[in-house]
């Protein structure tokens, strides 16, 4: 199924109509999605206007590396974390020159890490002025369906730092409408 056709499609649609109207843009360092958030945005016509690039940080040693996350924190807590999330929003931020930058990273499974339960993830979004909102997941499913539920989730937290709808609708544990289901 393609990026387009599944149920992101309307958040990163209205993800890059916002960022279009405020003149803004917007990269993203991936973990356990692998590229599933840029797949998801880059599907959008007319997507070109807002998203800058995007890097899959899959390994630990590349999240510090090209990122800039800390290695303290990386070899402390490991790289299922919240603030670990954050770091690897805002370096791919000022790595792509973006004007937002998102971040995903957790256990997509099937085996715990960093003595993590699969679906533990953690999203961020960071942008203008040093603001940074990370949010936990607690994510039942396969992996494929974490991984979808997790582009979902963070495409949403970026909707709302853009239209600063605070009280939007919490789904994040246990499902919702993921993307990239069939």
């Amino acid at each position: 199924m393609s990026a387009a056709s599944d149920g992101c499609a309307p958040v990163a649609s209205a993800v890059l109509a916002a960022l279009v109207a405020r003149g803004e843009t917007v990269a993203a360092a991936e973990s356990l999605t692998g590229g599933l958030v840029a797949a998801g945005l880059t599907a959008v016509p007319g997507a070109s206007r807002a998203v800058r690039g995007a890097v899959t940080a899959y390994a630990t040693d590349v999240k510090a590396a090209v990122l800039g996350v800390d290695e303290e924190l990386l070899g402390g807590r490991g790289a299922v974390d919240g603030d670990v999330a954050g770091q690897m929003a805002r370096g791919v931020r000022r790595l792509l020159g973006a004007d937002w930058g998102l971040a995903t990273t957790g256990v997509a499974g099937p085996d715990v890490q960093d003595g993590k339960p699969v679906g533990t993830v953690f999203v961020a979004a960071a942008g203008p002025g040093g603001r940074t909102r990370v949010r936990e997941l607690s994510l039942d499913g396969d992996r494929s369906r974490i991984r979808s539920e997790s582009v979902r989730a963070v495409l949403e937290l970026l909707l709302n730092e853009l239209t600063e709808n605070a009280g939007a609708k919490d789904t994040e544990h246990n499902g919702g409408n993921g993307c990239l289901q069939p």
